[in-house]
């Protein structure tokens, strides 16, 4: 005589949604050291370059006549914001994405506490999506928070004023705001490639280090690959390539065109990378 499967006990109250709050592993990630180390270098990079202006005597003068955007860095608080982001934009800012994205979930394996919430039980899709939500949300503050302190404190030193254009001209304090807004937006779909590649290492590997450093290294490859110019129009296919397309925002007519061209390669890429990590994951033997 055949049985029928019995379905499996669920505990009273337990649903699958609601394991691993958003809000519990925010707190989680923001009480550690290294988050609050990283947010205060991105807080003091104004300070230093504000003076190294100072002793300097002002960023470097005209070449042949030609203004770069470095060069209107005193101008005003609003040109001191976009020169911060501009000085950061290639390395500095990918430290953190990798680092907040990269260390989420090789640090639990590292620590020996992934299977333990696991076992809570947290489905795995519901803890990386926790992990890659918090990670992205910190990436985000990170990015947004040099922007906002080099406002600050450029408009301290040099006045709230119009943004001065490397091309000539310049642009209104309520309109060079907006364009900020879009840079700053910009910059963070750009690294959301590097988010990408720190989440997938950290889902395959046990070492935080190894997934940061990877993540951080594959992206410096990319800089290096874009600077091939043998490879001609191929590298319209690299990610880096288009890093610094929201120098168009900073125009007297904003142009979308190579951003648009840009965004659409960054979430490519992430979202295969993203997709991976989700499908390693469930198939991974977690023994840490």
């Amino acid at each position: 005589m055949s049985t029928l499967a019995q379905p499996r006990e669920v505990a009273s109250g337990y649903r699958a949604g609601r394991t691993l709050p958003l809000g519990v592993e925010l707190v989680r990630q923001l009480k550690r050291r290294r988050t609050m180390v990283m947010f205060g270098i991105l807080a003091a990079l104004p300070v230093v370059l504000l003076v190294a202006f100072q002793i300097g005597g002002g960023p470097g003068g005209r070449d042949n006549g030609r203004v770069s955007l470095m060069d209107t860095a005193t101008a005003s608080g609003a040109n001191f914001a976009a020169v911060n982001l501009f000085a950061a934009a290639g390395f500095l800012l990918v430290i953190p994405v990798a680092l907040f994205c990269g260390d989420t979930v090789a640090s639990e394996a590292n620590w020996s506490s992934l299977r333990y919430l696991l076992a809570a039980p947290v489905p795995r899709a519901r803890l990386l999506w926790s992990k890659l939500v918090v990670g992205l949300t910190l990436s985000l503050a990170a990015i947004v928070l040099l922007p906002v302190i080099a406002l600050a404190v450029g408009t301290a030193a040099y006045g709230w004023g119009p943004l001065e254009l490397p091309v000539g001209g310049t642009m209104p304090s309520g309109t060079a705001t907006q364009r900020l807004a879009i840079v700053v937006a910009y910059i963070f779909v750009s690294q959301l490639i590097t988010a990408g590649l720190a989440f997938w290492l950290s889902t395959r590997t046990d070492a935080p280090l190894g997934a940061v450093g990877g993540a951080v290294g594959l992206t410096i490859a990319g800089n290096v690959l874009d600077q091939v110019t043998a490879l001609g129009d191929a590298r319209r296919f690299v990610p880096a390539h288009w890093q610094y397309a929201w120098l168009d925002a900073v125009q007297p007519q904003l142009q979308w065109d190579e951003m648009i061209q840009g965004v659409a390669i960054s979430i490519t890429y992430a979202l295969v990378l993203f997709a991976l990590a989700f499908r390693g994951f469930a198939q991974k033997d977690v023994v840490s």
